[in-house]
């Protein structure tokens, strides 16, 4: 069922790989929603996934960028706002990358240059992309970026490795970054810390349907789906939210406030 929570809105939704993806929802619901955006997407993930595919759906056109690059995201925006015809009202930023976790290094035994590349793709393009869209003055006035992030930011899950590192930064960036950006132009600037789920990249994380099980035992309500975040996405988006910022909201069910639950200590 469509509200038309987004009837009018202009947007950016990056990081849609394939129908696991938690980007190709929000682009979904977005359309449904009444909401016209531009897809992007790094070249080589391009490649890899069916992004054409939920463009023509959605009757979206798709403006490659790599967001490790000033030159591309400058060129996003700009391009961007020609098609849409005008600022964007909201941008998901749905970017996360390790070649550490993909090339199955331990914590312990980290390829610092990878470390590296972890950060730029993970965190710093979020820093990227709104200092672009400041500086381009990009977004609307009561704009809303939300980035999409995990909680083990807070805590330890080992099999995590150096994105722990990375989605830590992305949350402070969205903090600080959000403080001047309100300031500005009242765009809001919020994180998304999700439940595990059942997307191509988080399923390639070694263990990673055992944590699910167990997260979702834990969790009172169970592990949130990657639909059920696309709609809390779009409710970020959308003018009812328009006093929330600098937030790390957490979508999972209540597992962040859960100490052990009966099913767990039970082993059920």
């Amino acid at each position: 069922m469509a509200y038309g929570l987004l009837n009018g809105k202009r947007g950016i939704i990056s990081g849609a790989l394939d129908e696991k993806s938690i980007a190709w929802k929000v682009a979904l619901k977005a359309h449904e929603e009444g909401a016209t955006f531009v897809l992007t997407n790094a070249p080589i993930a391009m490649r890899m996934g069916a992004i054409k595919e939920l463009a023509q759906h959605c009757n979206a056109e798709i403006i490659p960028a790599d967001a490790t690059s000033t030159e591309d995201l400058e060129k996003l925006f700009t391009q961007s706002q020609e098609i849409l015809g005008g600022k964007a009202d909201f941008v998901l930023h749905s970017i996360g990358m390790s070649p550490n976790i993909r090339k199955g290094r331990a914590y312990t035994d980290l390829n610092y240059e990878w470390f590296k590349q972890s950060i730029d793709i993970s965190a710093l393009s979020l820093h990227r992309m709104l200092q672009t869209a400041y500086k381009q003055d990009a977004i609307s006035e009561w704009g809303s970026v939300v980035a999409l992030t995990y909680m083990a930011a807070q805590r330890t899950f080992p099999f995590y490795t150096d994105m722990a590192e990375a989605k830590s930064m992305l949350e402070s960036i969205a903090r600080s970054f959000g403080y001047h950006y309100g300031k500005y132009r009242k765009v809001r600037v919020n994180t998304v810390s999700q439940s595990p789920t059942v997307t191509t990249a988080g399923s390639g994380i070694g263990g990673f349907d055992k944590f699910y099980d167990f997260a979702d035992k834990m969790a009172p309500l169970g592990n949130a789906s990657a639909d059920q975040c696309a709609d809390y996405c779009l409710t970020l988006f959308s003018d009812l939210t328009r006093m929330v910022t600098m937030q790390n909201l957490f979508h999972d069910g209540g597992f962040v406030n859960t100490g052990v639950s009966m099913e767990v200590m039970e082993g059920r």
